[in-house]
């Protein structure tokens, strides 16, 4: 089996089987968003403390690049600090955009297998969906710390 098939089943098992779906009673942060492109949609909802994502939920229709990475992602942030989600995040985006160093960067963990993503450049937008929300609620809740 060759290493794009094996990407092709990891991507495809969290798609049928998606780790972290559903949504939180009390969210700290949640954001919906919506591809307009493809259709896809995502709920994000983020649990809170001490600047960490204790919970990370989604719900969300679409296709497999965009269910697969919503759950990639929140099987790989959850229990990590905002900061730490904000630098993966910005990995994983590089990753989409062709970062070949990237591609190979044991922290993103099973996102490695969305590197192929990057040849397709009307699907990145379905990959990077949910992290788009996720950006959204970190900046929700750092408004929410601002003073006023």
């Amino acid at each position: 089996m060759s290493l794009e098939s094996l990407y092709q089943a990891l991507i495809l098992k969290h798609y049928r089987d998606p780790r972290h779906r559903g949504t939180l009673e009390t969210p700290d942060a949640s954001v919906r968003m919506r591809n307009p492109s493809c259709g896809d949609e995502i709920g994000l909802f983020l649990g809170i403390r001490d600047r960490r994502i204790e919970t990370l939920r989604f719900q969300g229709e679409g296709c497999s690049i965009s269910q697969a990475s919503a759950s990639m992602m929140a099987s790989l942030l959850e229990g990590r600090t905002l900061a730490e989600a904000s630098a993966i995040a910005q990995r994983f985006t590089e990753m989409l955009h062709g970062d070949a160093q990237a591609a190979r960067d044991p922290s993103l963990g099973d996102l490695r297998a969305l590197a192929g993503v990057a040849r397709y450049p009307a699907r990145v937008r379905c990959a990077l969906l949910a992290w788009n929300a996720l950006a959204e609620a970190q900046r929700s809740l750092e408004a929410e710390e601002e003073p006023r």
